[in-house]
């Protein structure tokens, strides 16, 4: 493997450390708190299996599909966050 490979490890330990504040958040009492958690732990999920499939593709190309389903899985949840802060800001704007 090459240092490219690990580097890409390397960020996917570092994001997988970041899935531990998520995961409290969850239990947390509060349901806004709890919704905005399961974006998040979502997001983080995606980007881990992002990082992961490139550093897999860069080893052996088969695993490029993978990488294309992150990208989507992302961009779906951006949407998602998107929609979620329209229909909050129209709330706001409304009362």
């Amino acid at each position: 493997m090459d240092i490219l490979s690990w580097a890409f490890m390397a960020l996917v330990a570092f994001q997988a450390v970041s899935l531990v504040p998520l995961v409290r958040r969850m239990r947390q009492p509060d349901l806004a708190v709890r919704s905005k958690a399961r974006f998040d732990l979502l997001e983080a999920m995606a980007v881990i299996l992002l990082l992961g499939s490139m550093g897999l593709s860069l080893t052996w190309s088969d695993w490029f599909w993978l990488t294309l389903i992150a990208w989507v899985l992302l961009a779906v949840l951006y949407a998602g966050k998107g929609v979620r802060w329209l229909r909050a800001r129209r709330r706001s704007q409304a009362a």
